[in-house]
């Protein structure tokens, strides 16, 4: 028999369905092949949650439940083995590897026509692009290939950031125009112009090539105008800083299944399918309260919570409406948009993470028309109850309550590029620039004015205006999964990163000397030995060149001897 099998036999070729000796061979295998490089994508998960959901619970505003792969990260103990580490470059890398399995191969494809050699190259070289953008973000300089590797060439070393930007950069100058201006038809699950553009801006903004992008950030928001729009929040806006009588602030028209389907804001978005196998995640159930049926893995720490500005524009620690006796009132509305705090309503029922609540509303009964019921208090008698004494509302969606379980049954989509942070690109790089014309003023004051805040005080100096930004980026983007690069490329990560974390998980009550002011990018300063009379802590470390950058897997440094590890691993 072994005799028998000839070469030729064992290099025929399947004739029902594709082969790796043969693929892409058709135009709809093509697209098989950047369906599979966008789905890629959506597997970079941690606990069950997109990728984008887990990053700002490693920084300074948000917090994961303590364990070995969320606390090292905060702590400078990360490993070359810890899996959160190793996820992104993996998935990553076997991202880029999909899309050469068709670019490589795209002009030998039987039968393409010039649009749709365009249509698949452009958006599998955007995704690429993507991927090197996050790589050379979380691990520096990394390993530059532009075309399928083999064993034969595998041992690549790694290239510099600087020219890796570059490449970024000039791919995404040229993928942009061969792109549609709007991909909505799709549900903004593929690559559009206006996103290519706002990548470029973003890999310019990183690098601190504000001329650049200002410019390209321009470029995009003009596309957008028509295409693209805030999305007003809807009526529940009314029940920020009150208490869990009144109702449910719920953002799901922006944040939701509703908001993904309906809202313009969204640029691009991961998707996920129930009807897929393996197309879903976990999202909820990892992040929803214990009465929620959800296990409070992730949620705002104090620092975030005591950020939100008063609705005159001060802080807590300048303004006169703020009381110390109800912290919540009169709050920068995201604050409930974004976040739950104790005495509101989340996912039908009242949160109260004090044990002084032995039993709580529940509010489910209300929708049948009766009475709310009392119910024991799980939020404060859990031992896995939320560790930071807060939760995050913004990616949970109530419509999904019912099919949350451990089993994980969510296909809401993730949004992977704003508007909102489009514009504060372009507010950034003006900033920076010292370019501080009503451009400037307007982007920052539509975000504001959706969130019924005021506007800025007109004539601010530099240091003023990018103090204004940072804020915004904070509280709008918070859980958008940007944090961890912001306070490295700012330069503050030495000092947010460096101390104590303050958390409330027993929903204590606290004084306003808690707080000694507030610094030049909007973050709360403590006063230490007040502040730990009323909060938990977690303290925190941050070595300076270590920490800009994770350990490239040890898996990868034995697979490939010309890698050389980051310092201080």
């Amino acid at each position: 028999m072994i005799t028998a099998c000839t070469s030729a036999d064992m290099d025929l070729q399947p004739l029902n369905g594709p082969t790796s000796g043969t693929f892409p061979a058709s135009y709809e295998e093509g697209k098989m092949g950047l369906f599979a490089a966008y789905r890629n994508l959506s597997t970079l998960d941690a606990a069950s949650t997109p990728i984008w959901h887990v990053m700002d619970n490693i920084t300074d505003i948000g917090y994961a439940r303590p364990g070995t792969n969320y606390t090292s990260p905060i702590t400078s103990s990360i490993t070359t083995t810890n899996a959160l580490a190793i996820k992104p470059w993996e998935i990553h890398y076997k991202t880029i590897a999909r899309c050469h399995a068709v670019l490589d191969k795209l002009n030998d494809i039987p039968g393409l026509t010039e649009a749709q050699k365009q249509e698949l190259g452009s958006e599998l070289r955007f995704i690429r692009a993507y991927c090197y953008s996050q790589l050379i973000e979380l691990y520096g300089d990394v390993p530059l290939v532009k075309s399928t590797v083999t064993l034969d060439n595998a041992n690549v070393p790694r290239t510099p950031i600087t020219e890796i930007q570059k490449f970024i950069i000039e791919e995404l100058g040229a993928v942009a125009p061969q792109l549609p201006i709007s991909q909505s038809q799709f549900g903004n699950v593929r690559a559009s112009r206006i996103a290519a553009l706002m990548l470029k801006a973003r890999v310019e903004l990183y690098s601190k090539q504000y001329a650049a992008a200002a410019a390209t950030s321009k470029q995009a928001l003009d596309l957008a105008a028509g295409v693209h729009s805030l999305t007003a929040f809807n009526s529940s806006v009314n029940y920020a800083g009150k208490d869990h009588t009144v109702g449910e602030p719920d953002p799901s028209n922006i944040f939701g299944h509703s908001g993904f389907s309906g809202s313009k804001e969204w640029i691009w978005v991961a998707e996920y399918n129930i009807n897929v196998p393996g197309y879903l995640h976990n999202q909820q159930y990892y992040s929803a309260s214990r009465l929620g049926k959800g296990v409070c893995y992730w949620g705002p720490t104090q620092n975030l919570i005591d950020s939100y500005e008063m609705t005159d524009g001060l802080s807590i620690t300048e303004s006169p409406l703020y009381d110390e006796t109800n912290p919540f009132k009169n709050r920068d509305p995201r604050l409930d948009m974004y976040a739950v705090r104790p005495h509101s309503r989340y996912l039908g029922y009242q949160f109260e993470p004090n044990t002084a609540f032995s039993k709580v509303n529940n509010y489910w009964t209300v929708v049948n028309g009766g009475a709310p019921t009392q119910v024991a208090n799980a939020d404060a008698t859990n031992a896995y109850r939320s560790f930071s004494g807060y939760l995050w509302r913004k990616v949970v969606d109530i419509a999904d309550f019912n099919s949350t379980s451990v089993s994980g049954n969510s296909d809401l989509n993730v949004g992977i590029f704003r508007l909102p942070e489009l514009m504060l690109i372009y507010a950034e790089a003006k900033i920076e620039l010292n370019e501080l014309d009503n451009s400037v003023y307007d982007v920052i004051n539509q975000i504001r004015a959706r969130a019924k805040m005021p506007v800025l005080t007109n004539g601010l100096s530099q240091t003023e205006l990018r103090k204004a930004l940072r804020y915004e980026r904070k509280v709008e983007l918070a859980n958008d999964g940007l944090r961890w690069y912001d306070i490295r490329r700012w330069g503050i990560a030495n000092t947010v990163m460096n101390g104590y974390l303050y958390l409330n998980r027993n929903a204590n009550n606290w004084t306003k000397s808690a707080i000694s002011s507030f610094d030049e990018s909007a973050n709360p300063v403590y006063n230490h030995p007040k502040a730990s009379t009323y909060f938990t802590t977690q303290q925190v470390v941050y070595k300076v060149n270590k920490d800009e950058y994770w350990p490239i897997p040890q898996s990868e440094m034995d697979a490939n001897p010309s890698l050389k590890q980051n310092p201080g691993y």
